[in-house]
């Protein structure tokens, strides 16, 4: 029990516990009359907005205790919920998020962050279809967000219909232009529909918004590679992975939805001499660090 809220307990106590001695009551109750719920909510405010700015700079040890705290001063706040649901989930701690998000949703069933975020929730857990049903149930409430749509889009691609995913995927796009994710995802499917040109368009596209993108730029060194244009793979892998060297690992790759066929040739292409050695210098390079 954090320790406000147990002061706040034990001046409750000691106020029933001294009803026979009326000089001690006396003494007590005016200080428990005087608590002030809105100073007490404001306070539980501002350290939501501390644990906030502590997540953003991956402070979640930090983080945690202050949100957990925010939720018992400000308990009818929804973002706070959220905000305390979003802690635990990055933690992993899927139940405890679960709940908090159910709690923000009981308090604003309107909010379609949170909707989104149980989809998060049920996704990471790999219950796509309960996944899908929040990020539908969030759409309904704001249509056209990009980042939802996306959602839906993935869960769509891990329940195999890849039909419905591109069709989510470009309804992203067509909501933000700049949305190199979808466009990116898109290339996933085609790849592993064998369609390796219209994929490397996608990625090509997903490029051209977002030059150091490491993923759709070590994609295409696979699918040049792949079609025989090796010298350009290379380079662009040895790119790729300078920028982000987690793309090298093949259960990261999978974490990011890439299909069997990809990861097949992927693995072949990461044992290649040159990306062999790309991998270790940058390796070395960041344990140096």
């Amino acid at each position: 029990m954090p320790k406000i809220i147990r002061l706040i307990f034990i001046m409750a106590v000691c106020s029933l516990g001294s009803m026979a001695k009326p000089a001690l009551a006396q003494a007590l109750i005016p200080h428990t009359l005087q608590l002030d719920q809105q100073k007490l909510e404001r306070q539980g405010l501002s350290l939501a907005q501390e644990a906030a700015q502590l997540a953003q700079f991956q402070q979640f040890e930090l983080a945690l205790p202050r949100a957990r705290l925010a939720s018992q001063l400000a308990p009818k706040n929804d973002k706070v919920w959220f905000l305390l649901g979003g802690l635990f989930l990055q933690k992993k701690d899927f139940q405890t998020a679960i709940s908090s998000f159910q709690k923000a949703q009981s308090l604003n069933p309107q909010n379609a962050d949170v909707l989104f975020a149980l989809g998060s929730a049920h996704f990471q857990q790999k219950k796509y279809p309960a996944a899908v049903e929040y990020y539908k149930a969030g759409l309904k409430v704001k249509p056209n967000d990009a980042e939802g749509l996306f959602d839906l889009g993935n869960g769509y691609y891990m329940l195999g219909k890849f039909s419905d995913a591109i069709a989510q995927y470009n309804k992203a796009v067509s909501q933000d232009e700049k949305f190199w994710p979808a466009i990116n995802n898109i290339g996933l499917i085609l790849y592993e529909k064998g369609n390796i040109n219209g994929a490397i368009e996608k990625w090509l596209s997903s490029v051209a918004i977002e030059k150091n993108a490491a993923e759709p730029l070590l994609a295409l060194a696979v699918a040049f590679y792949k079609k025989g244009e090796r010298q350009k793979a290379v380079a662009m892998g040895e790119n790729a992975l300078g920028i982000d060297i987690r793309y090298s690992n093949l259960e990261f790759l999978k974490e990011n939805l890439w299909g069997e066929r990809l990861l097949g040739d992927t693995k072949m292409f990461l044992g290649l001499p040159r990306i062999q050695n790309t991998v270790q210098r940058r390796n070395k390079t960041l344990g140096s660090n």
